[in-house]
């Protein structure tokens, strides 16, 4: 990852964060995350990703410094952190009566959108998002009647359009098949670069995460292990520290990483 402007991109230094006192997350500083950039976090179950996700969207207290662009956010009130990061958990909360572009509109009511836009702007913006998406077909679809993979890709559709500085993305595709999650991923990577947006991803596929991201953070029992562009991030060793199996790093004939495991140690 390039050095940038302190000042400038998501800074986060010195940060620990938990649940009733005991910290799941300690201490952790990460090189700066530049607009425009998708970053990965890689680490195997229990590493402390998602925890590490919600202190970052500013949905548990956390010790330590975030910084955007030079403002604090560590401190902040929640309506600080929500103009400028937007969070995509796992899951959708169950029991939601609306169809999907009335969640979608309902996303972008919960953050508003710059100018006055009139009812019949905002839900045209939304039918636009659910187009670049690719789920314009479910628009008017109940969400409890959507599959995994669906429900996913609409919980993607809502956070995308509310237009965020940072965009956090905890297993964006973990429900989705194959076409789908080179969609979802190829389309992270263009809106992070026409929008200039942070994006951070928490990925268990490590030859995805390595195709599609500018840098990549490995972490392990709540630390930091190893950052760095996918090549230096996701080497034999680090996969034999962090996850323990014997493993070989390789490219296809296209020149993407491959990761293939031999073993266990």
């Amino acid at each position: 990852m390039s050095q940038i402007n302190t000042e400038q991109g998501l800074v986060i230094s010195g940060l620990s964060t938990g649940y009733r006192k005991r910290n799941i997350i300690q201490h952790i500083s990460l090189p700066p995350l530049e607009a425009g950039g998708v970053y990965s976090l890689i680490g195997p179950n229990a590493a402390g990703k998602s925890t590490l996700m919600r202190a970052l969207a500013g949905l548990q207290s956390a010790k330590g410094s975030v910084s955007l662009n030079g403002f604090e956010l560590i401190g902040k009130p929640l309506a600080d952190w929500a103009r400028r990061v937007t969070y995509m958990p796992q899951t959708l909360p169950q029991g939601v009566s609306l169809n999907v572009l009335e969640s979608v509109v309902s996303a972008l009511r919960a953050s508003p959108m710059e100018g006055d836009l009139s009812s019949q702007d905002i839900k045209q913006y939304a039918v636009s998002v659910l187009e670049r998406v690719g789920i314009v077909d479910l628009a008017l679809r109940n969400l409890g009647h959507l599959s995994g993979g669906q429900r996913q890709l609409v919980s993607l559709a809502q956070v995308l359009a509310r237009n965020p500085k940072v965009l956090l993305l905890d297993e964006p595709i973990s429900a989705l098949d194959l076409k789908h999650q080179f969609r979802v991923m190829r389309l992270v990577q263009e809106l992070a670069r026409e929008r200039s947006m942070i994006v951070l991803v928490v990925l268990h596929d490590l030859s995805v995460a390595a195709r599609w991201s500018d840098g990549i953070m490995m972490l392990a029992k709540g630390a930091v292990v190893a950052t760095g562009s996918p090549a230096e991030a996701i080497t034999p060793a680090t996969l034999g520290q962090v996850y323990g199996v014997q493993a070989r790093v390789g490219h296809c004939e296209q020149g993407h990483m491959q990761v293939m495991i031999d073993d266990e140690l």
